[in-house]
Protein backbone atom coordinates (compact mmCIF):
# COMPACT_ATOMS: atom_id res chain seq x y z
CA UNK A 1 0.00 0.00 0.00
CA UNK A 2 1.28 3.18 -0.84
CA UNK A 3 1.58 6.63 1.06
CA UNK A 4 -0.21 9.40 -0.47
CA UNK A 5 1.63 12.45 -0.36
CA UNK A 6 0.49 16.27 -0.33
CA UNK A 7 1.68 19.11 -1.49
CA UNK A 8 3.06 20.53 1.54
CA UNK A 9 0.85 23.73 2.89
CA UNK A 10 2.83 27.22 2.50
CA UNK A 11 3.79 28.98 6.02
CA UNK A 12 1.74 31.98 5.84
CA UNK A 13 3.21 35.02 7.71
CA UNK A 14 1.70 36.73 9.91
CA UNK A 15 -0.77 39.55 8.88
CA UNK A 16 -1.53 42.67 11.56
CA UNK A 17 -5.03 44.04 12.09
CA UNK A 18 -5.85 46.67 9.68
CA UNK A 19 -7.07 50.29 10.17
CA UNK A 20 -6.29 52.48 12.74
CA UNK A 21 -8.65 50.59 15.49
CA UNK A 22 -6.13 47.78 15.28
CA UNK A 23 -2.79 50.17 15.64
CA UNK A 24 -4.65 51.32 18.80
CA UNK A 25 -4.83 47.83 20.08
CA UNK A 26 -1.66 46.85 19.43
CA UNK A 27 0.10 50.16 20.71
CA UNK A 28 -2.02 49.89 23.92
CA UNK A 29 -1.13 46.07 24.44
CA UNK A 30 2.88 47.28 23.70
CA UNK A 31 1.97 50.63 26.10
CA UNK A 32 0.70 47.93 28.96
CA UNK A 33 4.28 45.62 28.63
CA UNK A 34 6.25 48.27 29.13
CA UNK A 35 4.17 49.55 32.23
CA UNK A 36 4.21 46.16 33.92
CA UNK A 37 7.98 46.49 32.97
CA UNK A 38 8.30 49.78 34.95
CA UNK A 39 6.25 48.48 37.64
CA UNK A 40 8.54 45.55 38.57
CA UNK A 41 11.52 47.22 38.61
CA UNK A 42 10.39 50.46 40.63
CA UNK A 43 13.83 51.50 41.19
CA UNK A 44 13.63 53.14 37.31
CA UNK A 45 11.00 55.43 38.52
CA UNK A 46 12.68 56.36 42.06
CA UNK A 47 15.79 57.44 40.53
CA UNK A 48 14.39 59.16 38.16
CA UNK A 49 12.02 61.69 40.63
CA UNK A 50 14.81 62.77 42.36
CA UNK A 51 16.81 64.72 39.59
CA UNK A 52 13.86 67.37 39.15
CA UNK A 53 13.49 67.64 42.89
CA UNK A 54 17.13 68.09 43.10
CA UNK A 55 17.14 70.84 40.05
CA UNK A 56 14.12 72.33 42.67
CA UNK A 57 15.73 72.21 45.88
CA UNK A 58 18.77 73.52 44.57
CA UNK A 59 17.20 76.63 42.14
CA UNK A 60 14.90 77.60 44.76
CA UNK A 61 17.44 77.70 47.81
CA UNK A 62 20.93 78.35 46.18
CA UNK A 63 19.94 81.01 43.29
CA UNK A 64 16.35 81.96 44.50
CA UNK A 65 16.38 85.89 45.41
CA UNK A 66 19.24 86.11 43.30
CA UNK A 67 17.55 86.39 39.76
CA UNK A 68 16.17 89.44 38.34
CA UNK A 69 12.65 88.66 37.09
CA UNK A 70 11.21 91.60 35.58
CA UNK A 71 12.60 94.01 38.78
CA UNK A 72 11.61 91.38 41.40
CA UNK A 73 14.18 89.70 43.61
CA UNK A 74 11.55 87.80 45.80
CA UNK A 75 12.91 84.40 46.58
CA UNK A 76 9.18 83.40 46.80
CA UNK A 77 8.63 85.10 43.17
CA UNK A 78 11.29 82.85 42.20
CA UNK A 79 10.24 79.46 43.37
CA UNK A 80 7.14 80.14 41.25
CA UNK A 81 8.86 81.03 38.12
CA UNK A 82 10.75 78.42 38.59
CA UNK A 83 8.22 76.02 38.67
CA UNK A 84 6.76 76.00 35.04
CA UNK A 85 11.15 75.75 33.86
CA UNK A 86 11.24 72.51 35.83
CA UNK A 87 8.06 70.94 34.80
CA UNK A 88 9.04 71.93 30.96
CA UNK A 89 12.47 70.39 32.07
CA UNK A 90 11.05 66.93 33.73
CA UNK A 91 9.05 66.18 31.03
CA UNK A 92 11.94 66.34 28.01
CA UNK A 93 14.60 65.13 29.81
CA UNK A 94 12.33 61.44 29.64
CA UNK A 95 13.43 61.86 25.94
CA UNK A 96 16.80 60.12 27.11
CA UNK A 97 14.96 57.46 29.03
CA UNK A 98 12.53 56.38 25.64
CA UNK A 99 15.47 56.46 23.81
CA UNK A 100 17.64 54.60 25.71
CA UNK A 101 14.84 51.97 26.10
CA UNK A 102 14.20 51.57 22.45
CA UNK A 103 17.90 50.85 21.93
CA UNK A 104 18.06 48.08 24.62
CA UNK A 105 14.97 46.49 22.59
CA UNK A 106 17.33 46.20 19.75
CA UNK A 107 19.73 45.47 21.57
CA UNK A 108 18.36 42.79 23.43
CA UNK A 109 16.71 41.30 20.05
CA UNK A 110 13.24 42.26 21.51
CA UNK A 111 12.68 43.91 18.55
CA UNK A 112 12.96 40.96 16.30
CA UNK A 113 10.43 39.25 18.27
CA UNK A 114 7.60 41.67 17.84
CA UNK A 115 8.11 41.39 13.88
CA UNK A 116 7.46 37.84 14.19
CA UNK A 117 4.13 38.67 15.70
CA UNK A 118 1.16 39.97 13.63
CA UNK A 119 0.96 43.74 15.23
CA UNK A 120 0.99 46.84 13.53
CA UNK A 121 5.13 48.38 13.01
CA UNK A 122 4.50 51.78 14.08
CA UNK A 123 2.18 50.00 17.58
CA UNK A 124 6.05 49.13 18.72
CA UNK A 125 7.18 52.96 19.08
CA UNK A 126 3.68 54.28 19.66
CA UNK A 127 3.50 51.89 22.38
CA UNK A 128 6.36 52.87 23.65
CA UNK A 129 6.32 56.16 24.06
CA UNK A 130 2.66 55.69 25.56
CA UNK A 131 4.59 54.05 28.43
CA UNK A 132 6.57 56.59 29.06
CA UNK A 133 4.15 59.10 28.47
CA UNK A 134 2.60 57.60 31.84
CA UNK A 135 5.67 57.38 33.70
CA UNK A 136 6.25 61.07 33.25
CA UNK A 137 2.80 62.19 34.01
CA UNK A 138 3.72 60.54 37.39
CA UNK A 139 6.64 62.40 37.75
CA UNK A 140 4.82 65.34 37.31
CA UNK A 141 2.40 64.65 39.89
CA UNK A 142 5.30 64.27 42.51
CA UNK A 143 6.98 67.73 41.63
CA UNK A 144 3.81 69.49 42.14
CA UNK A 145 3.61 68.45 45.44
CA UNK A 146 7.14 69.12 45.88
CA UNK A 147 6.90 72.33 44.19
CA UNK A 148 3.79 73.45 46.34
CA UNK A 149 5.97 72.33 49.86
CA UNK A 150 8.71 75.26 48.34
CA UNK A 151 6.17 77.72 47.81
CA UNK A 152 4.93 77.41 44.66
CA UNK A 153 0.87 78.67 43.76
CA UNK A 154 -1.42 78.60 40.87
CA UNK A 155 -3.88 81.76 40.75
CA UNK A 156 -5.88 80.85 37.35
CA UNK A 157 -7.82 78.24 39.19
CA UNK A 158 -7.86 74.20 38.63
CA UNK A 159 -9.16 73.99 35.05
CA UNK A 160 -5.95 76.34 33.58
CA UNK A 161 -3.83 74.22 35.56
CA UNK A 162 -4.91 71.11 34.23
CA UNK A 163 -4.70 72.94 30.53
CA UNK A 164 -1.07 73.83 31.51
CA UNK A 165 -0.26 70.16 32.42
CA UNK A 166 -1.80 69.31 29.29
CA UNK A 167 0.77 71.18 27.34
CA UNK A 168 3.69 70.11 29.18
CA UNK A 169 2.40 66.20 28.64
CA UNK A 170 2.35 66.91 24.77
CA UNK A 171 5.43 68.39 24.51
CA UNK A 172 6.88 65.66 26.55
CA UNK A 173 5.39 63.22 23.99
CA UNK A 174 6.32 65.22 21.37
CA UNK A 175 10.12 65.54 22.71
CA UNK A 176 10.14 61.18 23.15
CA UNK A 177 9.59 60.73 19.70
CA UNK A 178 13.04 62.32 19.48
CA UNK A 179 14.15 60.21 21.77
CA UNK A 180 12.69 57.31 20.10
CA UNK A 181 14.40 58.03 16.83
CA UNK A 182 17.40 58.78 18.65
CA UNK A 183 16.95 55.01 20.43
CA UNK A 184 16.79 53.59 16.27
CA UNK A 185 19.80 55.66 15.75
CA UNK A 186 22.74 53.83 18.15
CA UNK A 187 24.17 50.66 18.54
CA UNK A 188 23.73 51.16 22.80
CA UNK A 189 21.53 52.16 25.24
CA UNK A 190 24.76 54.20 26.76
CA UNK A 191 24.71 55.82 23.96
CA UNK A 192 20.80 56.69 23.58
CA UNK A 193 20.89 57.83 26.99
CA UNK A 194 24.21 60.34 26.26
CA UNK A 195 22.89 61.35 22.82
CA UNK A 196 19.09 61.90 24.59
CA UNK A 197 20.76 64.29 26.81
CA UNK A 198 23.23 66.38 25.19
CA UNK A 199 21.33 68.05 23.23
CA UNK A 200 18.48 69.00 25.91
CA UNK A 201 20.59 71.01 27.41
CA UNK A 202 21.04 73.81 25.13
CA UNK A 203 17.08 73.34 24.73
CA UNK A 204 16.26 74.08 28.02
CA UNK A 205 18.73 76.36 29.45
CA UNK A 206 18.51 79.01 26.07
CA UNK A 207 15.40 79.56 27.42
CA UNK A 208 13.29 81.38 29.79
CA UNK A 209 12.81 78.39 31.81
CA UNK A 210 15.25 79.96 34.68
CA UNK A 211 16.14 83.73 33.37
CA UNK A 212 14.65 86.06 31.46
CA UNK A 213 15.25 86.30 28.07
CA UNK A 214 15.61 90.10 28.52
CA UNK A 215 19.09 90.22 29.99
CA UNK A 216 20.41 87.86 26.54
CA UNK A 217 21.87 89.26 23.64
CA UNK A 218 19.68 90.41 20.99
CA UNK A 219 20.55 87.07 18.95
CA UNK A 220 20.25 84.69 21.53
CA UNK A 221 17.25 86.32 22.78
CA UNK A 222 15.41 85.84 19.69
CA UNK A 223 16.34 81.82 19.60
CA UNK A 224 15.20 81.72 23.01
CA UNK A 225 11.88 83.69 22.62
CA UNK A 226 11.67 81.13 19.25
CA UNK A 227 12.09 77.83 20.88
CA UNK A 228 9.45 75.39 21.28
CA UNK A 229 10.60 74.97 24.67
CA UNK A 230 10.28 78.62 26.44
CA UNK A 231 6.61 78.75 24.33
CA UNK A 232 5.41 75.73 26.75
CA UNK A 233 7.26 77.39 29.66
CA UNK A 234 5.76 80.83 29.27
CA UNK A 235 2.21 79.10 28.79
CA UNK A 236 2.44 77.55 31.58
CA UNK A 237 3.29 80.80 33.59
CA UNK A 238 0.74 82.02 31.85
CA UNK A 239 -2.01 79.19 33.07
CA UNK A 240 -0.70 78.97 36.42
CA UNK A 241 -0.52 82.82 37.04
CA UNK A 242 3.04 82.68 38.09
CA UNK A 243 5.47 85.53 37.42
CA UNK A 244 7.70 86.15 34.94
CA UNK A 245 5.72 86.43 31.70
CA UNK A 246 7.96 89.31 30.41
CA UNK A 247 6.20 91.21 27.78
CA UNK A 248 7.98 90.28 24.41
CA UNK A 249 6.72 91.36 20.47
CA UNK A 250 7.85 87.62 19.30
CA UNK A 251 5.00 85.55 18.63
CA UNK A 252 5.27 82.42 20.48
CA UNK A 253 5.16 84.79 23.72
CA UNK A 254 2.70 86.88 22.54
CA UNK A 255 0.50 83.49 22.03
CA UNK A 256 2.28 80.56 24.30
CA UNK A 257 -0.56 78.12 24.15
CA UNK A 258 -1.64 78.36 20.60
CA UNK A 259 2.54 78.30 20.08
CA UNK A 260 3.10 75.24 22.66
CA UNK A 261 0.32 73.29 20.77
CA UNK A 262 1.85 74.27 17.17
CA UNK A 263 5.47 73.07 18.14
CA UNK A 264 4.29 70.08 19.53
CA UNK A 265 1.89 68.65 17.16
CA UNK A 266 4.49 69.41 14.40
CA UNK A 267 7.54 67.39 16.66
CA UNK A 268 4.64 64.59 16.80
CA UNK A 269 4.27 64.60 12.97
CA UNK A 270 7.62 65.05 11.69
CA UNK A 271 9.57 62.80 14.43
CA UNK A 272 7.19 59.70 14.42
CA UNK A 273 7.05 59.42 10.31
CA UNK A 274 11.14 59.46 10.89
CA UNK A 275 11.25 57.22 13.83
CA UNK A 276 8.20 54.96 12.02
CA UNK A 277 10.89 54.57 8.85
CA UNK A 278 13.62 54.29 11.06
CA UNK A 279 12.61 51.42 12.56
CA UNK A 280 11.07 49.80 9.53
CA UNK A 281 14.57 50.15 7.55
CA UNK A 282 15.84 48.53 10.77
CA UNK A 283 13.81 45.44 10.61
CA UNK A 284 13.54 44.97 6.80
Amino acid sequence: MSAVTGTPRPTLAPTARGGLLGSAHDSLVVAKRNLLRMMRIPEVVIFGLFQPIMFVVLFSYVFGGSVNIGGSFSASDYREFLMAGIFAQTVTFATAGAGAGIADDMHKGLIDRFRSLPMSRGAVLTGRTLADLVQTAMTVVVLAVVGVLVGWRIHHGVPKMFAAFGLLLLLGYAFSWIGALIGLSVRTPEAATSGGLIWLFPVTFVSNAFVSPEGMTPWLRHVAEWNPFSATVQACRKLFGNPGVVPSDAWPMVHPVWASLIWSVVIIAVFRTLAVRKYRSATA
